[in-house]
């Protein structure tokens, strides 16, 4: 398998085949069950010449719902809907979600079977090292290592970011010329959720387990109760009108077209699963458990997402007015409306509030350990200071500091200007769809030549080609559909840069590896 070369710390880009049987490598000490491992986890990490740094405290139920919580299904469909509601309608909405959750699932399936392989907090990169081509090998798995990280990266602000818009749109609910939405305002909010989640990965990183847990609790609950409320308590439009209605909001002239670019409310509740790949060496029989742990969540979380989606547009009322709320949040006026009381819209939203900031932790801590993982393997600057676990502790605390530094610094920019800083989050979504095409392509790729796989205990077995291919035709239009902006002549606040940072970082790590 194809890792990067830790005899040379000073290269971050030297990408080596190795093995257990590497001088650094002690046989005997890496084939002992430590930190709660397993037997299997023993020796998946000895086939993958790893030490066992890290405490495995996850199990099955834990990590389904540290996944869930990171996906965030029906609180997504809810806080995102404007996009697929201005382009696509209720109608365009709904259907789009079907086959998003298909190809969620294809793709799911696909990183699990590759995660039962190789069960390692490296994810993405790391498999394209074990399935690419040798002529390929090194520098793809260094660039698409560069590009996960990124878009992990840049989602810890996003999260944060998304928190902090909820809070100041209960504000403005109340009092809708409340002064609480200045860029200085908005900045400082999104850094003050921020630490708080980096504080809890780094001082209750032994409960997290037990938190995702209870969340994961608290996520299913919260759906019920928003579901209850909405039905009971709304008007509804009839089902004709809800699944027959297709809008071009966005004024793109082709109805199908906008269709697709509203693709960005649904995508966005099912990235992210590679979350639970990176946690894989704090789960107990990672390569069993991961995989089903993996289609699960997301399973069940397209079920809550699909049911809230056309929950909110049978309820959602006159769609212009609430999208035009002053809140800034459309969920928001939607609870208000329906129930007619601050204070029950201000109950209902805290459990959003919550939700979103257990999610900002969760992503915090999926964030750390791919930046863990791609430093120990010599992949980013200052590897050896990033990658050093302290004993007694378990967890990768530079690695959560380096994080919180860096999602402070892309934060600082929005003090300046919130084009600069929505230029740096759009990125998050095309960076990691691609490290999900170039994996699940690498393997397609072995499956196409019939060379013999790593094993595993989890299999698409004679399925693994067609579910390959429909993951990879789904990643293909969710990747090009990310560049899109809402509207074809956007403003520059409104533009999605995704496209002309993601064409600068390319060429950059590239430069970089050479």
């Amino acid at each position: 398998m194809g890792l990067v070369n830790d005899m040379d710390a000073k290269s971050h880009s030297n990408v080596v085949t190795t093995s257990i049987h590497s001088p650094d490598f002690n046989y005997e000490d890496g084939l002992q069950p430590q930190k709660g491992s397993t037997q299997a986890d023993v020796l998946d990490m000895s086939r993958m010449g790893k030490r066992q740094e890290l405490q495995r405290n996850f199990r099955f139920l834990s990590i389904v719902g540290f996944i869930m919580i990171l996906q965030s299904s029906w609180e997504s469909t809810l806080l995102a809907a404007s996009y697929g509601l201005t382009n696509g309608g209720t109608g365009g909405v709904i259907w789009v979600t079907c086959g998003v959750i298909l190809g969620a699932l294809c793709m799911i399936a696909s990183i699990g079977e590759m995660a039962s392989m190789a069960p390692t907090a490296g994810g993405q990169y790391h498999w394209v090292s074990e399935f690419a081509p040798r002529s390929v090998e090194k520098p793809l798995s260094y660039i698409v290592g560069w590009l996960a990280l990124l878009g992990w990266v840049t989602g810890c602000p996003s999260a944060a970011q998304l928190t902090s818009t909820l809070v100041q749109g209960l504000i403005l609910l109340k009092n809708e010329n409340a002064n609480v939405a200045m860029l200085w305002q908005t900045t400082l909010f999104i850094m003050l959720f921020l630490i708080v989640a980096v504080a809890f990965n780094l001082f209750l990183a032994g409960k997290l387990p037990l938190a995702e847990g209870i969340f994961l609790i608290v996520h299913i609950f919260g759906y019920f109760a928003f579901l209850i409320v909405l039905w009971t308590m709304s008007d509804h439009a009839p089902a004709s009108q809800v699944f027959g209605t297709f809008t071009d909001g966005g004024g793109w002239g082709n109805t199908g077209l906008s269709c697709l670019v509203g693709i960005t409310t649904p995508l966005w509740c099912f990235l992210g699963p590679d979350a639970g790949a990176h946690m894989s060496e704090e789960l107990k029989d990672a390569g069993r458990v991961l995989p089903s742990a993996m289609v699960w969540a997301t399973f069940f979380n397209g079920l809550l997402g699909l049911t809230m989606i056309i929950t909110l547009c049978f309820c959602i009322g006159d769609i212009d007015g609430v999208l035009d709320s002053p809140t800034g949040i459309p969920i928001i006026q939607v609870l208000y409306n329906a129930t007619g009381s601050f204070g029950g819209t201000v109950v209902m939203t805290t459990v959003l509030i919550v939700l979103s900031m257990v999610g900002t932790i969760t992503v915090i801590a999926a964030t750390s350990r791919q930046m863990w993982a791609f430093a120990r393997d010599k992949g980013l600057p200052f590897s050896s200071y990033i990658e050093y676990v302290r004993p007694g502790w378990d967890i990768p605390i530079n690695a959560i500091i380096v994080t919180l530094i860096l999602s402070l610094l892309i934060t600082a920019l929005n003090f300046g200007s919130d084009v600069a800083l929505n230029a740096i989050i759009s990125l998050s979504n095309a960076a990691l769809i691609f490290s999900y095409m170039a994996s699940i392509g690498c393997i397609r790729l072995k499956r196409f030549r019939n060379e013999p796989l790593l094993p595993r205990r989890w299999s698409l077995g004679k399925f693994g080609a067609p579910i390959n291919d429909a993951a990879l035709a789904f990643l293909a239009v969710g990747f090009v559909m990310s560049f899109f902006p809402i509207t074809p002549k956007p403003a520059p606040t409104d533009m999605n840069w995704a496209v002309v940072i993601f064409a600068f970082v390319i060429p950059a790590a590239v430069v970089n590896y050479g």
